[in-house]
């Protein structure tokens, strides 16, 4: 579970509560139910509008990226290709293919699948990134999701605020109580539409972001160290091209782990 996007929601929901309260408000002030069906039934009824309905009813496995913290394994992954670079030169590379079904990660097995074949270089390299692209477009679609969601989330706000307006300039010399109203509805739905956009959905947007960099990492990684494999590449070669793409912490941990090997 990733208790930043927890907490952070749930902070900031508190931290604008807490600056109601302590500026004299009312939380039953701010809360209005024809200001939320407006902002949030009508951004989401827009989203149909622009998307296929299996992926808008689909749209909850795209939070649950937000709110699992993914254990990539980038260390492992790394010490198993190079486990597997250390065969090859010893056994070959068709010795490879004893330790396939302990292989986790379908995408690394895939590769090395290809090298025990004898697979073409360049062909093996093209189905890993033709993988690689589908992932990426996947991905893509759940980010525009909430893109595009937190654009049209004060859209809506604002045509909440256009309606108050409305009901309060036709309240002008009838009702006086109702203008009041008007401009609490007016001025609401704007709120709900930033408070939406900004801290629920462009931080949603930012973190699938993120996801989506850290595994296309891991996943170069893969591709790297399965062409140096079938290449010949010496394994502390292999090991250092492969750390190159982590931070300096990580490759120093990973360093010290293989000398002890």
């Amino acid at each position: 579970m990733d208790l930043g996007t927890i907490i952070g929601v749930i902070s900031g929901f508190a931290f604008i509560l807490m600056a109601i309260l302590t500026s004299g408000g009312f939380i039953a002030l701010y809360i209005s139910l024809p200001a939320f069906i407006m902002v949030v039934g009508g951004s989401f009824a827009a989203m149909l509008v622009s998307n296929p309905l299996s992926r808008m009813l689909g749209i909850m496995r795209y939070v649950n990226l937000t709110l699992r913290a993914p254990d990539l394994k980038e260390e492992k992954i790394i010490s198993d290709l190079v486990a597997f670079s250390e065969r090859a030169r010893r056994e070959g590379l068709l010795a490879l293919e004893d330790n396939l079904d302990e292989v986790e990660d379908e995408f690394m097995r895939k590769g090395v699948q290809l090298v025990v074949d004898g697979t073409d270089p360049d062909i093996i390299k093209s189905v890993l990134y033709n993988d690689l692209n589908q992932l990426q477009e996947r991905h893509d679609t759940g980010i525009k999701i909430f893109d595009d969601w937190g654009k049209i989330a004060p859209a809506f706000g604002m045509i909440g605020t256009l309606a108050g307006l409305i009901a309060m300039l036709q309240a002008l010399g009838e009702d006086p109580d109702a203008i009041g109203q008007g401009m609490a509805l007016a001025l609401i739905t704007t709120m709900y539409g930033s408070v939406m956009a900004n801290l629920v959905l462009v931080p949603m947007k930012n973190k699938l972001e993120d996801r989506n960099r850290d595994e296309i990492r891991v996943k170069e990684i893969v591709v790297e160290g399965i062409l140096s494999i079938q290449s010949g590449d010496n394994p502390r070669i292999l090991l250092e091209k492969l750390v190159s793409f982590l931070p300096p912490r990580q490759r120093d941990a990973i360093r010290q782990e293989s000398a002890r090997d």
